[in-house]
């Protein structure tokens, strides 16, 4: 085989172990049930997990304390599963977090009874909401 070939060989196979090695570590949504199952196996790397805020009849947060310091707050995260879990964030509340549609948490359990989160992805009500537009002198 000529140096060429060898070469672009060794650059195909460098891209393939990057790309699966990629793929091991993308994660999809799990439940607080399964987070919980992780951690009790030793397994404490970060898992998505996607719910929705807890809210009361009048549509306000309910379980949402923020810490004396401002920089780092605690809710309640119900899952698509129906669990209500407290989850611990380490930085400021988001903006519009309050507002938000649902909200994914990648992180992991640290005790049994605090989900610990390292990122909070929000997904907010849009502003670009369907509504009739009607003409002008209609």
């Amino acid at each position: 085989m000529k140096k060429g070939h060898i070469i672009g060989l060794g650059i195909i196979a460098i891209a393939i172990v990057i790309i699966m090695t990629s793929i091991g570590d993308a994660s999809s949504y799990e439940s607080f049930t399964t987070a919980l199952e992780m951690k009790k196996d030793g397994d404490d790397k970060p898992i998505h997990v996607v719910g929705h805020l807890k809210k009361d009849t009048a549509g306000e947060v309910v379980g949402l304390n923020v810490r004396e310091d401002k920089v780092s707050f605690t809710f309640m995260l119900i899952d698509n599963e129906g669990i209500e879990q407290e989850v611990f964030y380490n930085e400021p509340v988001p903006a519009d977090f309050t507002r938000s549609e649902s909200v994914v948490v990648i992180g992991a359990y640290r005790n049994e009874e605090i989900f610990i989160a390292d990122k909070i992805l929000m997904k907010c009500p849009s502003k670009y909401q369907e509504t009739e537009v009607q003409a002008a002198g209609m």
